[in-house]
């Protein structure tokens, strides 16, 4: 299994079928690992009210546990405002649509199969793919800074690994081996993310770089785990649009759900994003469950313990994320994201409606198993 990364051929670019669009000045990076995040932030912000409104297409493939490709897909993501976007993916077997109508109502239609993680992680990859604020804060995390050759032409780019609060890990590896932890690695002297790998197998590379309204887009996005393709994808087209655009009205088979308010310490309502319940909880909403392999290497090591997941759970039931918290090895690691990736829950309702849930999954690896 491929431990390193995939070479990264391509610069940074406006290409002419997008030449509505414009190219960002580009800073110089920052040499301290959060000033380099803090840096690319600004480019990676798709939220940001001052944009206009937008609309983009791609297309994409999946590739089976063989590598081998299976099929096709369109993923399309209309942009109003932060609380006006919808984001739709379709293929043979498979149609799922999202739209946020307002602050505290949304649509989802769906038919065919759920759609699988990486194609929810296709979105995060397009326009949200530096870790949060919360994540880089955390208690615990330490940021590490190693120069690595991505490039072929000799270039080396200054990657940052996350290391989470792992005890036992940690007091033997000092510093840990770059990329076994979410690992993010830029475009040398620029703020342009250019790779991303964890647990010394999963990657992701983005090429071929457009600007949208000041921001960085990768037009071309491929998702690996070690040498083996899972999801490739490219940019057909970026357009502006209207905001009344046709597009942000719901079909009108599709189901409306209103989300529920809270209110801050001021009394100010705003919108329940996200659930949080016990793993307890999420383990009795469970449905279809994959069981995951125990890696060879580490059956051999006689390596046991528990991988700690945190993980989005959509109004479907399907995993739209997940983040390793702890892990006694990275094989297991590797090996229980891959499984719960594929995991389906029924959905959590609150007041009636299905709400998306925040949760804790455990996956224990014993050698009686």
């Amino acid at each position: 299994m491929r431990t390193g990364f995939i070479p990264i051929l391509l610069a940074a670019a406006v290409l002419p079928a997008l030449s509505q669009t414009q190219a960002p000045t580009i800073p110089p990076l920052p040499k301290d690992p959060h000033a380099m995040f803090e840096a690319a932030a600004p480019f990676y912000d798709f939220t940001d009210p001052s944009m206009k409104p937008w609309h983009l297409k791609a297309t994409y493939r999946l590739y089976d546990e063989k590598g081998n490709a299976t099929e096709q897909g369109t993923y399309e993501y209309w942009w109003a405002s932060p609380s006006v976007h919808r984001s739709s993916w379709t293929r043979p077997s498979a149609a799922h649509t999202d739209w946020h109508i307002s602050e505290s109502q949304r649509a989802y239609l769906a038919t065919g199969e759920s759609l699988n993680f990486f194609e929810y992680k296709l979105q995060t990859a397009w326009f949200s793919p530096l870790p949060s604020a919360e994540e880089l804060n955390e208690q615990g995390v330490r940021l590490q800074v190693e120069e690595r050759k991505l490039f072929v032409n000799g270039d080396k780019s200054p990657c940052i690994m996350v290391v989470p609060d792992m005890p036992a890990q940690n007091a033997l590896l000092q510093p840990a081996p770059m990329g076994l932890f979410p690992t993010y690695c830029f475009d040398p002297g620029r703020p342009i993310l250019r790779a991303e790998t964890s647990f010394g197998t999963l990657a992701m590379q983005f090429n071929d770089f457009v600007g949208v309204q000041g921001r960085f887009l990768p037009r071309k996005i491929d998702i690996f785990e070690g040498r083996r393709p899972i999801l490739s994808a490219k940019v057909d087209a970026v357009t502006f649009i209207s905001p009344s655009d046709p597009a942000f009205t719901p079909a009108p088979e599709a189901k409306v759900a209103r989300i529920p308010m809270t209110k801050t310490p001021d009394g100010k309502a705003i919108p329940v994003k996200n659930v949080a319940v016990s793993a307890g909880v999420a383990v009795g909403m469970l449905i279809s469950k994959v069981q995951p392999e125990y890696p060879r290497e580490a059956k051999d090591a006689h390596i046991t313990g528990t991988v700690v997941l945190k993980a989005l759970i959509g109004r479907d039931g399907s995993i739209e994320d997940l983040r390793v918290v702890q892990a006694p090895a990275a094989s297991l690691a590797v090996s229980a994201l891959l499984a719960v990736s594929r995991w389906r829950y029924r959905p959590y309702l609150l007041n009636g409606e299905p709400v998306d849930v925040d949760t804790t999954i455990n996956v224990i690896y014993s050698m009686g198993g």
